[in-house]
């Protein structure tokens, strides 16, 4: 089958978003992947599902983005023997999620050449898989020996500097193997999985009105995107329509979230140059956001404001009037500071060039949301693939060609400029209605998927139901998975003291990944 014929044999999904489905067998799945890949689109998200319940051995999932939108393909597999064509070839970013799908359901894609575990750890032995329906989650395993082979860089003055995985300050765990020579980096090679937290375990033991809450905790700074994409995946499958004002409300909460990101990461930005000052002030500036979001929404962070079928809060006149005067001080403050920013010698002798992904590097290896923009691959669901309200905001995309430190904050500045544009023009126009809308039953064996372009980038959930409202299988994609391999080579040519600036320019989640 070619490309351009699926959206006449594979069905279109009910919902917010343009994806389509469809069961495949080997040979159409790698073929797809190959049409996907040669034409310019890029690989969102990998993942497995164990059906032995329905007599159906397991399945592989994958969601591929194409010039239509999302092709979701489902690729049953053999209870006995398991395995699938490899994508890792056409999409590098899909090695971590190969080698997660063996982890967790012991999935294995046929021609790889990394079979190295990637969550396991010390954790569990290699013959047991969690995601499988007869493993109990509250089994627990002596630590063994972990001998993980990281790959090794040799030569006259090369050595290694290994960096965590436990940090100074309180960020996330994450292990990096600095292979150096002077102070240049000749590679670099990261290891995540520390703080498993068996997330996707603990969705199917629940109900898809209970998933909502867990669904906003994958990752806290991402809270209302993965809300959102929860809520799509919800209303998918039981045929939910929410009300134009919870829609727009829905993408006040969404760019309030990207704003107060954008902030806190201009305020590290600057600490990282030591320019303190920026630090203050941009610190300064996220807590009269997070203080609005409390004020107004009852939750700093907004968690647990969307739900499916609508949201659980609402704005009064009051409300928008207060986001109006909040939103004058902050564009006022935000343009001086981009004033000093772009005219400190000792900042910009710093961002500039430093941890460069060039756009033909970051499209080879699929680089996604802000850093991607940065690197000019122009890929935002907000203008690309809009659903309601961003269909009638004209979202202006950011992009940049320069793929540096600076590039990426350029990216951010530009797009806190914009979702306060975005908000205005949604409380100019905020139609009145309901703010929830009951949701229905969901028919057993169905998919829903939710596609939200969050601060950081897409978040995809995928959703598989069970009886009786139950979940079945239950996937979050953070984009982070597609952004971590890319710092590896952002990295390279660069200096160490330089790592902690590139790391934070992409800001992405360890917790996201460690599902």
């Amino acid at each position: 089958m070619r490309l351009d014929e699926f959206p006449t044999k594979f069905p279109k999904l009910p919902g917010a978003m343009p994806i389509w489905h469809g069961t495949v067998d080997a040979e159409e799945f790698r073929n797809l992947c190959e049409q996907v890949a040669r034409g310019g689109g890029k690989l969102i998200a990998l993942w497995g599902s164990d059906e032995l319940a329905q007599d159906a051995g397991y399945a592989l999932h994958v969601s591929l983005v194409t010039a239509l939108g999302m092709l979701c393909l489902t690729l049953p597999l053999s209870a006995e023997r398991p395995s699938y064509p490899r994508i890792s070839d056409l999409f590098p970013c899909a090695n971590r999620m190969q080698r997660a799908a063996a982890d967790m359901l012991g999935l294995h894609a046929s021609g790889s050449n990394d079979r190295r575990k990637w969550l396991r750890h010390k954790s569990w032995p290699n013959t047991v898989h969690p995601l499988r329906k007869n493993f109990d989650g509250n089994t627990v395993f002596p630590t063994e020996i972990d001998g993980y082979q990281f790959v090794t860089v040799t030569g006259d003055g090369v050595h290694e500097i290994p960096v965590g995985p436990v940090h100074a300050g309180t960020i996330e765990p994450g292990h990096f193997r600095f292979s150096i020579i002077g102070e240049r980096v000749l590679r670099l090679e990261e290891r995540l999985g520390y703080k498993h937290k068996g997330i996707e375990k603990i969705f199917e033991r629940m109900n898809l009105e209970q998933g909502a809450k867990l669904a906003g905790r994958v990752s806290g700074d991402s809270t209302v995107a993965y809300a959102w994409a929860y809520a799509q995946a919800v209303e998918s499958v039981t045929g939910t329509t929410p009300s134009p004002r919870a829609l727009v409300l829905r993408a006040v909460l969404l760019e309030l979230e990207r704003i107060h990101n954008h902030l806190g990461d201009l305020g590290y930005l600057g600490n990282d140059v030591a320019l303190a000052f920026g630090f203050a002030q941009f610190w300064i500036l996220k807590e009269d956001v997070l203080r609005l979001n409390g004020e107004l929404f009852g939750h700093r962070y907004l968690m647990d404001k969307i739900v499916p079928g609508g949201v659980a809060c609402d704005l009064d006149d009051k409300g928008c009037e207060r986001i109006s005067r909040v939103f004058r001080h902050l564009e006022h403050e935000i343009n001086i500071l981009k004033g000093i920013y772009d005219e400190h010698a000792g900042a910009q002798d710093r961002f500039l060039t430093t941890g460069r992904v060039s756009p033909d590097l970051a499209a080879q290896l699929g680089l996604t949301g802000l850093p991607g923009r940065a690197s000019g691959q122009a890929w935002d669901l907000r203008a690309q693939f809009p659903c309601a309200p961003y269909d009638s905001l004209d979202v202006r995309m950011a992009t940049h060609r320069n793929g540096d430190v600076a590039a990426r904050v350029t990216v951010r500045f530009e797009e806190v400029l914009e979702s306060i544009r975005l908000i205005r023009l949604i409380l100019d126009q905020l139609p009145a209605g309901e703010l929830h809308t009951t949701v229905g039953d969901a028919p057993e064996n169905a998919l829903g998927l939710g596609w939200v372009e969050g601060w950081r980038g897409e978040i995809l959930i995928a959703l598989h139901t069970g009886k009786n409202n139950a979940i079945h299988r239950l996937h979050p994609h953070d984009p982070s998975w597609q952004n971590w391999p890319v710092l590896e080579h952002a990295i390279i040519g660069n200096i160490v003291p330089d790592f902690p600036l590139i790391n934070k320019s992409f800001n992405l989640s360890y917790t996201g990944v460690d599902l």
